[in-house]
Protein backbone atom coordinates (compact mmCIF):
# COMPACT_ATOMS: atom_id res chain seq x y z
CA UNK A 1 0.00 0.00 0.00
CA UNK A 2 3.27 2.38 -0.28
CA UNK A 3 2.54 5.88 -1.80
CA UNK A 4 4.80 6.86 -4.57
CA UNK A 5 7.60 9.20 -4.28
CA UNK A 6 6.77 12.96 -2.96
CA UNK A 7 9.07 16.05 -3.48
CA UNK A 8 8.41 18.07 -0.32
CA UNK A 9 10.61 16.91 2.97
CA UNK A 10 8.64 14.72 5.26
CA UNK A 11 8.95 14.00 9.21
CA UNK A 12 8.42 11.28 11.13
CA UNK A 13 5.45 11.66 13.58
CA UNK A 14 4.74 8.57 15.24
CA UNK A 15 1.11 7.20 14.87
CA UNK A 16 -0.40 8.22 17.96
CA UNK A 17 0.27 12.05 17.36
CA UNK A 18 -2.40 14.56 16.31
CA UNK A 19 -3.57 14.20 12.85
CA UNK A 20 -2.94 17.36 10.57
CA UNK A 21 -6.03 19.01 9.39
CA UNK A 22 -6.48 20.63 5.45
CA UNK A 23 -5.94 24.31 5.64
CA UNK A 24 -9.25 26.57 4.96
CA UNK A 25 -9.50 27.12 1.17
CA UNK A 26 -9.68 30.88 0.12
CA UNK A 27 -12.20 32.37 -1.90
CA UNK A 28 -14.77 30.27 -4.35
CA UNK A 29 -14.96 29.09 -7.73
CA UNK A 30 -15.37 31.71 -10.79
CA UNK A 31 -13.97 34.45 -8.32
CA UNK A 32 -10.42 35.02 -8.45
CA UNK A 33 -8.13 34.63 -5.50
CA UNK A 34 -5.75 37.43 -3.61
CA UNK A 35 -2.27 37.13 -3.92
CA UNK A 36 -2.24 37.33 -0.14
CA UNK A 37 -4.77 34.24 0.26
CA UNK A 38 -2.72 31.99 -2.33
CA UNK A 39 0.87 32.76 -0.47
CA UNK A 40 -0.63 31.77 2.95
CA UNK A 41 -2.76 29.09 1.55
CA UNK A 42 -0.34 26.91 -0.81
CA UNK A 43 2.28 26.35 1.77
CA UNK A 44 -0.46 25.51 3.90
CA UNK A 45 -1.31 22.99 1.50
CA UNK A 46 2.22 21.77 0.66
CA UNK A 47 3.15 21.01 4.64
CA UNK A 48 -0.49 19.23 4.47
CA UNK A 49 0.53 16.97 1.70
CA UNK A 50 3.48 16.21 3.07
CA UNK A 51 2.28 15.63 6.27
CA UNK A 52 -0.66 13.77 5.31
CA UNK A 53 1.51 11.34 3.39
CA UNK A 54 3.66 10.65 6.88
CA UNK A 55 0.99 9.55 8.46
CA UNK A 56 -0.57 7.50 5.82
CA UNK A 57 2.86 5.49 5.89
CA UNK A 58 2.47 5.21 9.44
CA UNK A 59 -1.17 4.37 9.15
CA UNK A 60 -0.08 2.06 6.20
CA UNK A 61 2.60 0.40 8.51
CA UNK A 62 -0.39 0.03 11.74
CA UNK A 63 -2.55 -1.52 9.50
CA UNK A 64 -0.03 -4.42 8.27
CA UNK A 65 0.68 -4.48 12.15
CA UNK A 66 -2.72 -4.61 13.52
CA UNK A 67 -5.21 -8.18 13.64
CA UNK A 68 -7.51 -5.51 12.44
CA UNK A 69 -6.02 -4.01 9.33
CA UNK A 70 -7.55 -5.91 6.74
CA UNK A 71 -10.63 -4.19 7.62
CA UNK A 72 -9.11 -0.73 7.39
CA UNK A 73 -7.91 -1.88 3.70
CA UNK A 74 -9.99 0.06 1.07
CA UNK A 75 -10.13 2.92 3.60
CA UNK A 76 -6.45 2.80 3.06
CA UNK A 77 -6.87 2.40 -0.61
CA UNK A 78 -9.39 5.37 -1.10
CA UNK A 79 -7.00 7.54 1.25
CA UNK A 80 -3.91 7.06 -0.59
CA UNK A 81 -6.25 7.81 -3.97
CA UNK A 82 -6.97 11.08 -2.35
CA UNK A 83 -3.87 12.05 -1.39
CA UNK A 84 -2.07 11.31 -4.99
CA UNK A 85 -4.86 13.64 -6.22
CA UNK A 86 -4.50 16.73 -4.32
CA UNK A 87 -0.71 16.08 -4.40
CA UNK A 88 -0.56 16.47 -8.24
CA UNK A 89 -3.30 19.52 -8.07
CA UNK A 90 -0.71 20.52 -5.90
CA UNK A 91 2.00 20.54 -8.03
CA UNK A 92 -0.05 22.72 -10.63
CA UNK A 93 -1.02 25.30 -8.30
CA UNK A 94 2.66 25.48 -7.19
CA UNK A 95 3.65 25.68 -11.45
CA UNK A 96 0.95 28.35 -11.53
CA UNK A 97 2.02 30.41 -8.74
CA UNK A 98 5.10 30.35 -9.94
CA UNK A 99 6.89 32.37 -6.66
CA UNK A 100 3.84 34.83 -6.65
CA UNK A 101 4.92 35.82 -10.43
CA UNK A 102 0.73 36.19 -11.33
CA UNK A 103 -1.49 38.24 -12.87
CA UNK A 104 -5.22 38.16 -13.09
CA UNK A 105 -5.57 35.41 -15.36
CA UNK A 106 -3.13 33.16 -13.38
CA UNK A 107 -5.08 34.11 -10.44
CA UNK A 108 -8.46 33.08 -12.05
CA UNK A 109 -6.52 30.01 -13.16
CA UNK A 110 -5.81 28.91 -9.26
CA UNK A 111 -8.95 29.46 -8.09
CA UNK A 112 -10.50 27.06 -11.18
CA UNK A 113 -7.48 24.45 -9.56
CA UNK A 114 -8.48 25.36 -6.07
CA UNK A 115 -12.00 24.54 -6.86
CA UNK A 116 -12.69 22.42 -10.14
CA UNK A 117 -13.04 19.10 -10.17
CA UNK A 118 -10.30 16.57 -9.33
CA UNK A 119 -9.39 13.77 -11.79
CA UNK A 120 -9.52 11.21 -9.00
CA UNK A 121 -11.50 8.06 -8.36
CA UNK A 122 -14.10 7.92 -4.81
CA UNK A 123 -15.40 4.84 -3.81
CA UNK A 124 -18.59 4.88 -2.65
CA UNK A 125 -19.48 3.51 0.90
CA UNK A 126 -20.71 -0.07 0.88
CA UNK A 127 -23.63 -1.45 2.61
CA UNK A 128 -21.65 -2.45 5.88
CA UNK A 129 -20.13 0.82 6.55
CA UNK A 130 -16.71 0.22 4.58
CA UNK A 131 -15.72 0.81 0.90
CA UNK A 132 -17.68 -0.75 -1.80
CA UNK A 133 -17.98 -0.24 -4.96
CA UNK A 134 -15.70 2.26 -7.42
CA UNK A 135 -17.48 5.20 -8.51
CA UNK A 136 -15.33 6.92 -11.37
CA UNK A 137 -15.64 10.80 -11.80
CA UNK A 138 -17.54 12.24 -8.96
CA UNK A 139 -17.42 16.03 -8.82
CA UNK A 140 -14.89 16.50 -5.49
CA UNK A 141 -13.54 19.90 -5.56
CA UNK A 142 -9.98 20.03 -3.58
CA UNK A 143 -11.50 20.93 -0.38
CA UNK A 144 -13.70 18.72 -0.42
CA UNK A 145 -11.26 15.90 -0.97
CA UNK A 146 -8.95 17.54 1.45
CA UNK A 147 -11.79 16.91 4.66
CA UNK A 148 -12.68 13.49 3.42
CA UNK A 149 -9.32 12.61 3.41
CA UNK A 150 -9.14 14.25 6.95
CA UNK A 151 -12.27 12.40 7.84
CA UNK A 152 -10.85 9.03 6.50
CA UNK A 153 -7.52 9.42 8.12
CA UNK A 154 -9.58 10.25 11.85
CA UNK A 155 -11.10 7.08 11.24
CA UNK A 156 -8.51 4.61 10.62
CA UNK A 157 -6.33 5.72 13.21
CA UNK A 158 -9.44 5.06 15.38
CA UNK A 159 -10.05 1.57 13.94
CA UNK A 160 -6.26 0.62 13.95
CA UNK A 161 -6.45 1.65 17.96
CA UNK A 162 -3.58 3.44 17.71
CA UNK A 163 -3.74 5.39 21.58
CA UNK A 164 -4.44 8.62 22.55
CA UNK A 165 -2.28 10.76 25.05
CA UNK A 166 -3.91 12.90 27.54
CA UNK A 167 -3.23 15.83 25.87
CA UNK A 168 -4.71 14.60 22.11
CA UNK A 169 -7.89 13.96 23.92
CA UNK A 170 -8.69 17.69 24.18
CA UNK A 171 -6.94 18.36 20.30
CA UNK A 172 -9.60 15.36 18.94
CA UNK A 173 -12.13 16.85 21.15
CA UNK A 174 -11.92 20.19 19.24
CA UNK A 175 -11.46 18.15 15.76
CA UNK A 176 -14.73 16.55 16.42
CA UNK A 177 -16.61 20.28 17.23
CA UNK A 178 -14.74 21.49 13.84
CA UNK A 179 -16.05 18.24 11.89
CA UNK A 180 -19.61 18.67 13.57
CA UNK A 181 -20.12 21.77 12.10
CA UNK A 182 -18.55 21.49 8.69
CA UNK A 183 -21.48 18.40 8.56
CA UNK A 184 -23.99 20.71 10.01
CA UNK A 185 -22.45 22.91 7.11
CA UNK A 186 -23.33 20.14 4.46
CA UNK A 187 -26.44 19.05 5.69
CA UNK A 188 -27.42 22.70 4.70
CA UNK A 189 -26.67 22.38 0.80
CA UNK A 190 -28.78 18.71 0.82
CA UNK A 191 -32.11 19.58 -0.98
CA UNK A 192 -35.03 20.01 1.35
CA UNK A 193 -36.83 16.99 1.77
CA UNK A 194 -36.25 13.15 3.97
CA UNK A 195 -32.37 13.62 3.40
CA UNK A 196 -31.96 16.70 4.90
CA UNK A 197 -34.38 15.76 8.01
CA UNK A 198 -32.07 12.54 8.24
CA UNK A 199 -29.36 14.30 7.92
CA UNK A 200 -30.17 17.25 10.58
CA UNK A 201 -31.45 14.62 12.96
CA UNK A 202 -28.26 12.77 12.73
CA UNK A 203 -25.76 15.87 13.15
CA UNK A 204 -28.14 16.38 16.66
CA UNK A 205 -27.65 13.19 17.93
CA UNK A 206 -23.62 13.55 16.90
CA UNK A 207 -23.66 17.15 18.58
CA UNK A 208 -25.40 15.25 21.89
CA UNK A 209 -22.92 12.49 22.13
CA UNK A 210 -20.44 15.15 21.39
CA UNK A 211 -21.29 16.99 24.35
CA UNK A 212 -21.19 14.14 26.93
CA UNK A 213 -18.05 12.55 25.89
CA UNK A 214 -16.63 16.12 26.28
CA UNK A 215 -18.27 16.64 30.18
CA UNK A 216 -16.91 13.41 30.98
CA UNK A 217 -13.30 14.55 29.74
CA UNK A 218 -13.76 17.75 31.54
CA UNK A 219 -14.50 15.55 34.93
CA UNK A 220 -11.61 13.56 33.99
CA UNK A 221 -13.29 10.20 33.09
CA UNK A 222 -11.75 7.90 30.48
CA UNK A 223 -13.57 9.03 27.02
CA UNK A 224 -11.33 6.45 25.00
CA UNK A 225 -14.10 4.05 24.58
CA UNK A 226 -16.32 6.68 23.67
CA UNK A 227 -14.69 8.83 21.59
CA UNK A 228 -13.50 6.35 18.91
CA UNK A 229 -16.77 5.32 17.80
CA UNK A 230 -17.91 9.02 17.68
CA UNK A 231 -15.27 9.66 15.52
CA UNK A 232 -15.94 6.41 13.63
CA UNK A 233 -19.36 7.34 12.80
CA UNK A 234 -18.70 11.39 12.56
CA UNK A 235 -16.23 10.69 9.73
CA UNK A 236 -18.38 8.48 8.06
CA UNK A 237 -21.24 11.13 8.15
CA UNK A 238 -19.23 13.41 6.80
CA UNK A 239 -18.39 11.26 3.65
CA UNK A 240 -21.17 10.05 3.03
CA UNK A 241 -22.65 13.58 2.62
CA UNK A 242 -19.31 14.70 0.61
CA UNK A 243 -20.01 11.78 -1.74
CA UNK A 244 -23.52 12.59 -2.11
CA UNK A 245 -23.19 15.91 -2.58
CA UNK A 246 -20.98 14.71 -5.48
CA UNK A 247 -23.32 12.36 -7.06
CA UNK A 248 -25.70 15.09 -7.52
CA UNK A 249 -23.51 17.95 -8.77
CA UNK A 250 -22.45 15.17 -11.00
CA UNK A 251 -26.48 13.93 -11.98
CA UNK A 252 -27.06 18.03 -12.63
CA UNK A 253 -24.07 18.18 -14.88
CA UNK A 254 -25.10 15.67 -16.59
CA UNK A 255 -29.00 16.88 -16.90
CA UNK A 256 -27.42 19.89 -18.45
CA UNK A 257 -24.94 18.40 -20.56
CA UNK A 258 -27.64 16.71 -22.34
CA UNK A 259 -30.13 19.48 -22.27
CA UNK A 260 -27.46 21.66 -24.11
CA UNK A 261 -26.59 18.84 -26.25
CA UNK A 262 -30.18 18.85 -27.37
CA UNK A 263 -30.47 21.92 -28.14
CA UNK A 264 -27.47 21.86 -30.50
CA UNK A 265 -28.51 18.54 -32.21
CA UNK A 266 -31.77 20.34 -32.95
CA UNK A 267 -29.78 22.99 -34.46
CA UNK A 268 -27.77 21.02 -36.59
CA UNK A 269 -30.75 19.08 -37.55
CA UNK A 270 -31.97 22.28 -39.24
CA UNK A 271 -29.46 23.19 -40.80
CA UNK A 272 -28.81 19.56 -41.88
CA UNK A 273 -31.88 19.48 -43.55
CA UNK A 274 -31.04 22.75 -45.45
CA UNK A 275 -27.98 21.61 -46.64
CA UNK A 276 -30.03 18.11 -47.85
CA UNK A 277 -32.22 20.60 -50.03
CA UNK A 278 -29.04 22.48 -51.18
CA UNK A 279 -27.21 19.05 -52.15
CA UNK A 280 -30.59 17.65 -54.01
CA UNK A 281 -31.39 20.76 -56.16
CA UNK A 282 -27.79 21.15 -56.78
CA UNK A 283 -26.52 17.95 -58.27
CA UNK A 284 -28.05 14.46 -59.58
CA UNK A 285 -27.67 11.24 -57.91
CA UNK A 286 -27.66 13.33 -54.28
CA UNK A 287 -26.35 10.80 -51.27
CA UNK A 288 -29.24 9.13 -49.70
CA UNK A 289 -29.36 9.50 -46.04
CA UNK A 290 -31.73 10.31 -44.07
CA UNK A 291 -31.12 13.57 -40.93
CA UNK A 292 -31.58 12.06 -37.79
CA UNK A 293 -34.84 13.03 -35.97
CA UNK A 294 -33.96 14.70 -32.66
CA UNK A 295 -37.37 14.75 -31.27
CA UNK A 296 -38.05 10.73 -31.95
CA UNK A 297 -35.42 10.64 -28.68
CA UNK A 298 -38.51 11.82 -26.31
CA UNK A 299 -37.79 14.78 -23.91
CA UNK A 300 -34.53 15.08 -21.68
CA UNK A 301 -35.49 11.99 -18.26
CA UNK A 302 -34.50 13.37 -15.04
CA UNK A 303 -33.23 10.58 -13.03
CA UNK A 304 -29.34 9.35 -12.99
CA UNK A 305 -30.01 6.08 -15.33
CA UNK A 306 -32.14 7.15 -18.02
CA UNK A 307 -30.10 10.25 -18.37
CA UNK A 308 -26.78 8.25 -19.18
CA UNK A 309 -28.75 6.25 -21.64
CA UNK A 310 -30.26 8.97 -23.16
CA UNK A 311 -26.66 11.17 -23.30
CA UNK A 312 -25.47 8.16 -25.24
CA UNK A 313 -28.30 8.19 -27.78
CA UNK A 314 -27.29 11.88 -28.24
CA UNK A 315 -23.86 10.76 -29.31
CA UNK A 316 -24.72 8.12 -31.81
CA UNK A 317 -27.06 11.13 -33.41
CA UNK A 318 -24.54 13.15 -33.51
CA UNK A 319 -22.41 10.59 -34.91
CA UNK A 320 -25.00 9.82 -37.72
CA UNK A 321 -25.57 13.37 -38.52
CA UNK A 322 -21.91 14.13 -38.97
CA UNK A 323 -21.99 10.90 -41.62
CA UNK A 324 -24.89 12.96 -43.49
CA UNK A 325 -23.21 16.53 -43.17
CA UNK A 326 -20.15 14.39 -44.40
CA UNK A 327 -21.66 13.23 -47.36
CA UNK A 328 -23.77 16.19 -48.76
CA UNK A 329 -20.98 18.84 -47.98
CA UNK A 330 -19.16 16.70 -50.38
CA UNK A 331 -21.39 16.35 -53.12
CA UNK A 332 -21.73 20.25 -52.96
CA UNK A 333 -17.68 20.92 -52.75
CA UNK A 334 -17.25 18.33 -55.78
CA UNK A 335 -19.58 20.45 -58.16
CA UNK A 336 -18.09 23.14 -56.72
CA UNK A 337 -14.88 21.74 -57.85
CA UNK A 338 -15.85 21.15 -61.12
CA UNK A 339 -17.40 24.98 -61.54
CA UNK A 340 -13.57 26.75 -60.20
CA UNK A 341 -11.71 23.97 -62.37
CA UNK A 342 -13.79 24.76 -66.13
CA UNK A 343 -13.42 28.63 -65.00
CA UNK A 344 -9.93 27.97 -64.45
CA UNK A 345 -9.48 26.11 -67.86
CA UNK A 346 -11.05 28.59 -69.47
CA UNK A 347 -9.58 31.45 -67.83
CA UNK A 348 -5.92 29.38 -69.31
CA UNK A 349 -7.22 28.91 -72.78
CA UNK A 350 -7.70 32.35 -73.09
CA UNK A 351 -3.99 33.62 -71.42
CA UNK A 352 -2.86 31.32 -74.11
CA UNK A 353 -4.90 32.65 -77.20
CA UNK A 354 -6.84 29.76 -77.96
CA UNK A 355 -10.10 30.32 -75.94
CA UNK A 356 -12.09 31.06 -79.13
CA UNK A 357 -11.02 27.92 -81.29
CA UNK A 358 -14.12 26.19 -82.12
CA UNK A 359 -13.77 23.46 -80.42
CA UNK A 360 -12.85 24.75 -77.07
CA UNK A 361 -15.76 27.38 -77.39
CA UNK A 362 -18.16 24.49 -78.08
CA UNK A 363 -16.54 22.50 -75.17
CA UNK A 364 -16.63 25.00 -72.79
CA UNK A 365 -20.48 25.80 -73.81
CA UNK A 366 -21.63 22.15 -73.20
CA UNK A 367 -19.83 22.00 -69.99
CA UNK A 368 -21.10 24.91 -68.66
CA UNK A 369 -24.80 24.38 -69.74
CA UNK A 370 -24.12 21.06 -68.20
CA UNK A 371 -22.83 22.76 -64.54
CA UNK A 372 -25.61 25.35 -64.77
CA UNK A 373 -28.17 22.28 -65.12
CA UNK A 374 -30.09 22.03 -61.54
CA UNK A 375 -30.18 19.48 -60.75
CA UNK A 376 -26.83 19.00 -62.37
CA UNK A 377 -25.60 15.65 -63.63
CA UNK A 378 -22.42 15.21 -61.99
CA UNK A 379 -20.93 12.37 -63.77
CA UNK A 380 -21.91 13.96 -67.57
CA UNK A 381 -20.96 16.94 -65.98
CA UNK A 382 -17.07 15.70 -64.84
CA UNK A 383 -17.14 13.92 -68.44
CA UNK A 384 -17.51 17.28 -70.13
CA UNK A 385 -15.31 18.77 -67.64
CA UNK A 386 -12.50 16.38 -69.11
CA UNK A 387 -13.22 16.90 -72.61
CA UNK A 388 -12.40 20.70 -72.38
CA UNK A 389 -8.29 19.25 -70.81
CA UNK A 390 -8.20 16.93 -74.30
CA UNK A 391 -9.59 20.27 -76.17
CA UNK A 392 -7.05 22.82 -74.32
CA UNK A 393 -4.14 19.99 -74.12
CA UNK A 394 -4.78 19.12 -78.46
CA UNK A 395 -4.76 23.01 -79.19
CA UNK A 396 -1.71 24.19 -77.06
CA UNK A 397 0.41 21.54 -77.88
CA UNK A 398 0.18 20.44 -81.88
CA UNK A 399 1.76 17.63 -82.62
CA UNK A 400 3.30 18.20 -86.93
CA UNK A 401 2.52 14.58 -88.55
CA UNK A 402 6.05 13.57 -90.08
CA UNK A 403 6.45 11.30 -93.28
CA UNK A 404 8.13 8.00 -92.62
CA UNK A 405 11.14 7.40 -94.80
CA UNK A 406 11.31 4.60 -97.12
CA UNK A 407 13.60 1.79 -96.78
CA UNK A 408 16.84 1.83 -98.94
CA UNK A 409 17.13 -0.39 -102.09
CA UNK A 410 19.52 -3.01 -102.58
CA UNK A 411 21.42 -2.58 -106.46
CA UNK A 412 20.05 -6.18 -106.64
CA UNK A 413 16.60 -5.14 -106.28
CA UNK A 414 14.32 -4.49 -109.41
CA UNK A 415 12.30 -1.21 -109.88
CA UNK A 416 8.43 -2.26 -109.49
Amino acid sequence: MSLPAAAAPRGEPVPGDAATLAPAAPGRLGVAVTVEEAARYLPALERWVAARRTELDALDRAALASPHGAGATDDLLLSMALWKSVADRTALLGATWAGGRVGPVERERLSTLVWGRLDTRVTAPGPSGGLGETAAGLAVSLPEACRLSDALVASLRVRLGLDLSAAEVTARLRALRAQLERIREQVGTEPPGTHQQQGSATAARLARRLAEVGDKAGRGGDVHGLGGPLEIEASTVERDLIVGAARRREAASRLERARALRSQLEAREAALEQLVRDCVDAVDPAPRYAVPDVSALGPVPNTPALLETYLGRLEQVSRAMAVVQGAYGQALRDHEELVARLDALRAKAAALGVADQPDLRRAHALAAETLARRPCPSAIAAQLVALYVSYLAAATDPREPRAVPSAPRTPEEPHP
